[in-house]
């Protein structure tokens, strides 16, 4: 599936795969992440952090009508307020997103799967 970008030279399609990358490296760069979860291990009750080159397994990407909402599964450090890591990951996704593809984003929806304590 892909993202359709209509633009005055023509129409662009992004693979949610490269969205999912893009925002998924946008989000571990924020304090307070540890890393992405899979969105299907909540079911199992195990967390496993998600690298790089996997991190469309913990985001969703989905498009209705002409919106872009992306569903989000992090862990947390603990010790960090989870409300403003929250957000941080939201502003941070929405504008990088904006920036690198041009692409509006409607919602960010965060799930924290987990806290993690960090070693220091």
């Amino acid at each position: 599936m892909s993202i359709e970008l209509k633009t005055k030279y023509g129409q662009i399609d992004i693979s949610t795969e490269v969205i999912a990358t893009i925002a998924g490296g946008a989000a571990i760069e924020n304090y307070g992440i540890i890393g992405m979860a899979s969105k299907n291990q909540i079911k199992d009750g195990i967390t496993e952090i998600l690298r790089k080159e996997n991190f469309k397994r913990g985001i969703i990407v989905r498009q209705e009508n002409d919106e872009v909402h992306i569903d989000m599964y992090i862990i947390v450090s603990y010790g960090t307020k989870i409300s403003e890591v929250a957000h941080n990951v939201q502003t941070k996704v929405k504008y990088t997103l904006n920036q690198t593809v041009g692409l509006a984003v409607d919602s960010v929806n965060i799930f924290v799967q987990g806290v993690r304590v960090t070693n220091p």
